[in-house]
């Protein structure tokens, strides 16, 4: 032992440098053992397994390129099994208690004995690139139903961006079983517009008594909505409720009809007292009986998939661009002359651009 310290004190940076190696040793043979095979990810999301089925969201959402091969036999081999449920995208305008919509809808879907998976999209910093995952807190007797799966998801840590994630994440809860999938989104903005694309049903969340209805509300969101709800209708917000159900039924005949011809529902429901919740199931339900009929349902999903190629596409082309050693070399300089108008914008672009092609 008393060898041992003296070699330390001795040669404390060749002790610290093979400690160090030693752990990252332990470190990438702890990783290799937590990777299950292709078979064992298969075998267990098709059982229901939801411990399998966490650890193969977490490989899709893995940054590891070894992760990304497998995780695509994984999705490979399950897709066969997907596609059998119903995607609910849902989406509100802040303050209008999403979470707290979302927990007492998620109770009444699990009461007909159907399984739900609750894909929550976590807004991520810019900075630290870290997010909150707070789901499963502000939804904590959901969390605890047997019959119901929540996923929180950090909107900028995965393979794909969110839409990959998301749609992939979406697959694996299918292939394991579940019946209803809820995609919650961070807020009104460009998420919208990404979830729109990879659900079957869109419900747009919406509050009464906040002055002007249709002020702060772009007329984007609504065209995208399948149906809107005014949440919290109890108590002395009922009368407000009803009125600014009738202002957005209103607002939304102004709207050229959809190619599908679904005219879009305005409701009005509360979490608390649960009043009106069955009114919105039996709309998406409507909904989806009415599309299949029509063959939309499946059209627009075939349409999806397709986007979702090329949404992976663009995403690689990026990521490769950003990767290329003449890009990351010239790109720093490049910024440089700009800010002092030495080159313009777009002339910087395409000489980046003709760097790349020919590199």
């Amino acid at each position: 032992m008393e060898n041992l310290k003296k070699d330390q004190a001795t040669f404390p940076r060749f002790f610290k440098k093979n400690l160090l190696a030693a752990q990252l040793e332990d470190n990438s043979m702890y990783q290799a053992k937590k990777r299950l095979s292709v078979e064992e990810y298969v075998n267990g999301v098709l059982k229901g397994d939801i411990v399998i089925l966490s650890k193969s969201i977490t490989l899709v959402e893995s940054t590891l390129e070894s992760d990304h091969l497998i995780a695509e036999q994984v999705i490979e081999r399950l897709l066969p099994h997907t596609g059998n449920s119903i995607r609910i995208g849902i989406t509100g305008v802040p303050g209008v208690g999403k979470s707290t919509f979302i927990e007492s809808f998620g109770k009444l879907v699990t009461s007909k004995n159907k399984k739900l998976a609750v894909l929550a999209i976590d807004p991520s910093s810019q900075r630290s690139k870290g997010s909150i995952l707070g789901d499963k807190t502000r939804m904590a007797q959901l969390a605890v139903d047997p019959l119901a799966f929540i996923r929180p998801s950090a909107s900028g840590s995965s393979l794909g961006g969110v839409s990959t994630k998301t749609r992939e994440t979406m697959l694996l809860c299918e292939a394991a079983g579940f019946e209803v999938i809820f995609i919650e989104t961070v807020g009104v903005g460009q998420s919208e517009t990404t979830v729109k694309e990879m659900v079957d049903f869109f419900l747009l969340l919406m509050l009464a008594g906040a002055g002007d209805e249709l002020q702060g509300i772009k007329k984007g969101i609504m065209e995208m909505a399948d149906a809107i709800a005014i949440t919290k209708a109890d108590g002395d917000n009922k009368m407000k409720c009803d009125r600014a159900r009738r202002d957005y039924k209103n607002a939304l005949h102004l709207f050229p009809p959809s190619e599908n011809g679904w005219y879009p529902p305005v409701l009005t429901c509360s979490a608390l007292t649960n009043e009106g919740l069955d009114n919105v199931w039996q709309e998406i339900e409507k909904y989806a009986s009415e599309m299949q009929s029509k063959g939309y349902f499946m059209k627009n999903r075939q349409y999806q998939n397709v986007e979702w190629m090329h949404d992976i596409i663009m995403y690689s082309l990026r990521q490769h661009f950003y990767a290329n050693a003449q890009i990351s070399h010239m790109i720093n300089r490049m910024e440089k002359d700009i800010k002092e108008k030495k080159i313009a914008a777009i002339s910087a672009a395409r000489t980046l651009l003709s760097t790349y092609h020919n590199s």
